[in-house]
């Protein structure tokens, strides 16, 4: 897989209005779903060309996900995407806990809208299921950030969903330091079903209960892993 070659494709998501935010953005997408690894390199002429951008634009988007703890800058070598602590992982879950949770509670109390288009959950679900079967398990690991960043949108609120970005793309960065993929990321299919079953039934108490114990163990096998795999320092 050649991911400079692949960036060439959403070239036309920049449309004429072409401006770092939405360079940043492609960066950002790219990264959560596994373009780019922890530690990559990431080359300013090739990306340029790729997405037909000015060197001046793309270091703003650099400076951007920089700023968002994606990339990182090394005097006279580049600039290359960050490789996470362990406290760093653990961080993040504490984040999701306390978004996530405060979604689904939001559902069950009526302050979110709309209540029940759950379509793009399941869709999430599906995704994941399907890549399973096809033992595409960095596809399973894609459909699961998928499937909570789809959760959180039911919230209808643009700055969590830009918060939950950055936070599920920063996440990604860990898995990919992780060998074993599948014992990883399978538990995890069955119970983003369980989650979306409580939702469409209306079990929002239950949904996050669910949930909450999902983080938590995803937390503690996700934190346990990444520090057996790599001792991260701070970059």
């Amino acid at each position: 897989m050649d991911p400079i070659g692949e960036l060439a494709d959403d070239r036309a998501l920049l449309g004429r209005t072409s401006t770092a935010e939405r360079v940043a953005d492609i960066l950002r997408t790219r990264i959560a779903e596994g373009f780019f690894p922890p530690g990559t390199r990431l080359s300013e002429d090739g990306i340029g060309g790729a997405l037909g951008v000015s060197r001046n634009t793309l270091r703003e988007a650099f400076r951007l996900l920089t700023h968002e703890r994606l990339l990182v800058h090394r005097l006279n070598r580049g600039v290359f995407v960050r490789v996470l602590t362990v406290d760093d992982v653990a961080d993040l879950y504490r984040t999701r806990r306390l978004v996530e949770c405060a979604v689904v509670r939001g559902l069950g109390l009526g302050l979110e809208e709309p209540l029940f288009v759950l379509d793009a959950l399941a869709a999430a679900v599906a995704e994941g299921q399907e890549a399973a079967r096809n033992g595409d398990w960095k596809g399973v690991s894609t459909a699961n950030i998928h499937f909570h960043r789809e959760l959180v949108a039911l919230a209808g609120s643009a700055r969590t969903d830009e918060l939950m970005r950055g936070v599920l793309a920063e996440l990604r960065l860990a898995f990919h330091v992780v060998d074993d993929a599948r014992a990883l990321h399978e538990p995890y299919l069955q119970r983003n079903r369980e989650i979306l079953d409580a939702l469409e039934s209306g079990r929002f108490d239950r949904a996050e209960q669910l949930l909450a114990g999902y983080l938590d163990d995803s937390r503690t096998r996700i934190v346990a892993a990444y520090a057996k795999a790599v001792d991260a320092p701070e970059v």
